[in-house]
């Protein structure tokens, strides 16, 4: 039998692109549905129940990463495939303790998509277990950089979240209205508040710090 997929994305040449190379291919998964926002989506993994969920990262009206973790806890038996244009180490932890069973450039060839794709629907997790261990490594050790937080101004703060998800500087700027260059500047302006050298440092402790907020939620229920 055929797995079910649905695409979620906002940008619809993406959406038509990853249907028709779905649908071609000899991955055996059709796809039953499509969306462009969080809203969208629950709406219609309610409504369809797929065997797979391809999840783009950044989507307009909120983050793919905790619609991933809330489709993981409420709809088990599908399974998400994170698509991202930007990679980060922080998103990718955020990603693997969400439940994804995968993290994908959205560069990637066609091929290798569809193969993922395929594995997914076999049941496989493809997340890669040491790259993720070794980023759990790196969080154990950040109680210093951690109390640092405090002298963030808000807009460092939602700077620093924003990374933690993955956004580039240009996305960064257009979810605050601001310019690239005003990014970059609060971006060089935290890492030093914070004692880093690398955006990949503050992108693992803010989502350590997203991990550990939507774990407190769900214990409160």
């Amino acid at each position: 039998m055929a797995r079910t997929v649905v695409v979620v994305d906002d940008h619809e040449v993406v959406r038509a692109g990853l249907c028709t190379a779905i649908e071609q291919s000899a991955c055996d998964c059709v796809v039953v549905g499509e969306a462009g926002t969080v809203a969208e989506a629950y709406e219609l993994i309610e409504r369809t129940g797929p065997d797979i969920a391809i999840i783009d990262v950044v989507l307009p009206d909120g983050d793919g990463i905790q619609l991933c973790r809330e489709v993981s806890a409420r709809y088990p038996a599908t399974a998400c495939v994170l698509l991202t244009s930007f990679p980060e180490p922080g998103a990718m932890l955020s990603a693997a303790l969400a439940g994804a069973a995968a993290y994908e450039a959205k560069d990637s060839s066609a091929t290798d998509i569809l193969g993922v794709i395929t594995a997914v629907g076999q049941g496989r997790r493809l997340l890669d277990d040491q790259a993720v261990s070794e980023l759990l490594e790196q969080l154990s050790s950040l109680p210093a950089e951690e109390a640092a937080l405090g002298q963030l101004t808000g807009q460092e703060r939602r700077v620093f979240e924003l990374i933690g998800q993955g956004l580039s500087n240009r996305q960064i700027a257009e979810r605050l209205y601001l310019t690239e260059r005003t990014v970059k500047n609060y971006s060089s302006r935290l890492l030093r508040k914070l004692g880093m050298e690398r955006r990949s440092e503050a992108a693992v402790l803010s989502a350590r710090l997203a991990e550990r907020r939507a774990q407190e939620q769900i214990r409160r229920g």
